[in-house]
C-alpha cells in the first residue's frame, strides 16, 4: 500500500451561512451538482447566492435560464436580496435565456447552444435554471430515456473538461430520484423541502449526495431573509472557548442566602434548572445570576423568549442592574427569540454565536416554556434532543447555563414541561408559593445537585427592590411542598435514660406536680413494687425529688423534657 497522503479536492465557499458546515467544508471545485426541490423552496435563490458569492473578474459565471420568461424578470426579484450586486450582471455574471432554443429544438441542439456559450465565455461556474424545464420540453423525442441519459452525461463531461463548477436547478419530487439519470450522474445533490403544519411554514435542506466528502447527515433548517438563505446546521460545532478545568470552582449565584444552600455556590459548568410558577421571580433570578457573573469578569448571554429585550432591560434597571451598560461594554448579549415559527437549530445557532462573540461564561435561557411555545409545531418533537445538544456544547467547555421553566403540574413529581427536560440539569432549584396564616409567601429549596452536597432545607424568600433574598428555614409546619402546609404537632418530650414505664410515671408526676405513692399508683395503674422501682430510678437520675412532710413521703418532678 502507498504511504502517499490522499489527494485533497479544493473546496469553494458557498457564500450561504451554515451551508459550508453542512457540506463538510464547502462545494468541491469542478463538481457537477443538482439543486432540487418543490416550487417555492428557494432553489433559484440558493443558486444565485452561490453564484454571486464566487463570481469575480477572474472567475466568471454563466447563468442559463429556462423559465419561460426573460432573465430581467427573475433578476427584478432577486435584486431585493443583499447578496445581489447589479454591477456584476452581464459582465462577471452573464445571464443567458434558453427558452426559445428549448421550445424549438431537441436535446442535442440545447446542448450545442450551451457548449457554444460556454466556449465563448470560458466560465468557472455554470448554472442551468430550471434544468427540469429542459427535460420536459426537449426530452420527449424518439431517443427517449437513452437520449436523456446521454444528454446529462455529455453535459457533465463537457463542463468537467472545461473545469467549471456546475449547478443544475430543477423541480423534482422525492420519488423521482431513482428514475432520473441526472441523479446518478451528479456529484452532489442538495434537496430543499418546504412543509406546512397548522399556520407555520418550515424549510429544510438535505445534502443527499456528495462524492468524495462526508456531509453532515440529516435535515437542516434554513430561512430566507433579506440577506438570502441562512442554514442552521442541526449539529453544533465545538465552541472556541477555554475548556473547563477539573476540579471545578464554585461560582456565586448572585442571590443572597442561596449560595449557603448550594454548598458554597454553583459548580462552574453546571446546567441549572430553575423551576417555579408565574411571578415567582425566575426572570429576576436570571438577571442577578448574569449581573453577578459580569461583576466577577464572566461575560454572559441572555436568550429571551417571553418579553421584548427593552422591557427586560427596564425591569432589570428597577432592581439596580444596568444591563444596557454591560451590553455597551461587550460583557453581555441579550438575544430576542420569539417568532412562532422558530426552529430549534435557529435559536441554538443564535445563542452559540453570541457566546463565541464575547467568550461568555454564563448563559441564561428565559424560559424553556417560552422557547417551546415559540417553536413551529414540527420542531416540538425534537425539542429535548436539540436542547440536549445545546446544553452539552455549552457545559462541555465550562459555561454555566441557567434555564428557567414554569411549573405546569404538581411540584412533587417535577414534571416541568410536556418534554420532561429535568434530566438535562445537573442542579434543580424549586420555587413555590405557599399559604401561611392567611398570607401568600414564597419558598425555595434545592432539589438536586449532581455529585455535590447541598442543603435540604425549605427556606422562605422574598423579591425585594434589589432582587431575590433568601431568608430563614421554615419550621413548625408539615406539607410545605404541597403549598398548603399545616402546623406540625409538637414533638413528644424526650427523657434520656428512662424506660417507657419510667417515662409514664414521670408524666403522671409532672401532671400532678407532686404526689404520694398511692396517688401515683392510682394514676398509672402500676403495682407497688413496680412503681417503687420506677420512682427510685427517677430520684437516682435526678428526674424527681423524694421529700418527707408531716410523716408523708411525697414525690415532686425536678426535670423538664429536652
Amino acid at each position: 500500500m502507498s504511504d502517499a497522503p490522499p489527494v485533497a479536492i479544493r473546496r469553494i465557499p458557498s457564500g450561504v451561512p451554515g451551508l459550508d458546515q453542512v457540506l463538510g467544508g464547502g462545494i468541491p471545485e469542478f463538481s457537477f451538482n443538482l439543486i432540487a426541490g418543490g416550487p417555492g423552496t428557494g432553489k433559484t435563490t440558493l443558486a444565485q447566492q452561490i453564484t454571486f458569492a464566487n463570481a469575480s473578474a477572474e472567475q466568471r459565471a454563466l447563468y442559463f435560464t429556462v423559465l419561460g420568461e426573460p432573465p430581467i424578470k427573475m433578476l427584478r426579484y432577486q435584486q431585493t436580496f443583499s447578496f445581489f450586486d447589479p454591477a456584476r450582471v452581464d459582465d462577471i455574471i452573464r445571464f443567458v435565456n434558453l427558452s426559445q432554443v428549448v421550445l424549438n429544438a431537441d436535446l442535442s441542439k440545447v446542448l450545442g447552444e450551451i457548449v457554444r456559450v460556454v466556449e465563448e465565455s470560458a466560465p468557472s461556474m455554470v448554472v442551468v435554471d430550471s434544468f427540469r424545464t429542459v427535460i420536459r420540453s426537449a426530452g420527449g423525442g424518439a431517443g427517449g430515456e437513452l437520449e436523456l441519459q446521454a444528454f446529462v452525461q455529455r453535459l457533465a463531461l463537457y463542463l468537467a473538461s472545461w473545469q467549471a463548477t456546475a449547478f443544475l436547478v430543477g423541480e423534482y419530487g422525492d420519488t423521482e430520484m431513482q428514475e432520473n439519470p441526472a441523479f446518478s450522474v451528479a456529484d452532489g445533490i442538495i434537496w430543499l423541502h418546504q412543509s406546512v403544519e397548522r399556520n407555520s411554514i418550515v424549510r429544510k435542506l438535505q445534502v443527499v449526495k456528495e462524492r468524495g466528502a462526508s456531509p453532515m447527515p440529516g435535515l437542516h433548517t434554513f430561512r430566507i431573509t433579506d440577506d438570502g438563505i441562512q442554514v442552521y446546521p442541526r449539529l453544533i460545532p465545538r465552541l472556541e472557548v477555554v475548556p473547563r478545568i477539573e476540579p471545578r470552582a464554585r461560582i456565586p449565584s448572585g442571590v443572597p442566602g442561596l449560595d449557603d444552600m448550594l454548598g458554597g455556590g454553583i459548580p462552574a459548568g453546571d446546567a441549572v434548572l430553575l423551576a417555579g410558577p408565574s411571578g415567582s421571580g425566575k426572570t429576576v433570578f436570571g438577571t442577578q445570576f448574569v449581573a453577578e457573573g459580569v461583576r466577577h469578569g464572566e461575560p454572559g448571554v441572555i436568550a429571551v423568549f417571553e418579553e421584548h429585550p427593552q422591557d427586560y432591560l427596564v425591569r432589570a434597571a428597577t432592581l439596580g442592574y444596568d444591563l444596557s451598560e454591560m451590553i455597551r461594554q461587550n460583557q453581555l448579549r441579550v438575544i430576542y427569540l420569539r417568532p412562532l415559527d422558530l426552529s430549534v437549530d435557529e435559536a441554538l445557532t443564535e445563542i452559540r454565536e453570541a457566546v463565541s462573540q464575547i467568550h461568555a461564561r454564563r448563559v441564561v435561557i428565559d424560559s424553556l416554556s417560552g422557547f417551546e411555545l415559540a417553536l413551529a409545531p414540527t420542531f416540538r418533537e425534537d425539542f429535548r434532543e436539540s436542547l440536549y445538544r445545546l446544553v452539552g456544547a455549552l457545559t462541555g467547555v465550562g459555561i454555566t447555563v441557567l434555564m428557567t421553566v414554569e411549573v405546569i403540574e404538581t411540584y412533587t413529581d417535577l414534571r416541568f414541561s410536556p418534554h420532561e427536560v429535568s434530566f438535562l440539569a445537573d442542579d434543580i432549584i424549586l420555587q413555590r408559593y405557599i399559604e401561611l396564616e392567611g398570607r401568600l409567601r414564597k419558598m425555595i429549596t434545592v432539589v438536586k445537585m449532581r455529585s455535590s452536597q447541598h442543603s435540604k432545607e425549605l427556606r422562605e424568600y422574598d423579591i425585594t427592590p434589589r432582587g431575590l433574598v433568601v431568608g430563614a428555614m421554615l419550621t413548625g409546619y408539615r406539607g410545605l411542598i404541597t403549598g398548603s402546609p399545616e402546623r406540625a404537632a409538637p414533638a413528644p418530650p424526650v427523657f434520656p435514660g428512662l424506660s417507657e414505664r419510667e417515662v409514664a410515671v414521670l408524666h403522671a408526676l409532672i401532671e400532678a406536680r407532686e404526689a404520694t405513692v398511692d396517688a401515683l399508683a392510682d394514676a398509672t395503674g402500676l403495682r407497688r413494687p413496680v412503681l417503687n422501682a420506677a420512682l427510685d430510678r427517677l430520684v437516682a437520675l435526678n428526674y424527681a425529688l423524694r421529700v418527707v412532710e408531716a410523716g408523708r413521703t411525697i414525690y415532686r418532678p425536678v426535670a423538664r423534657p429536652l
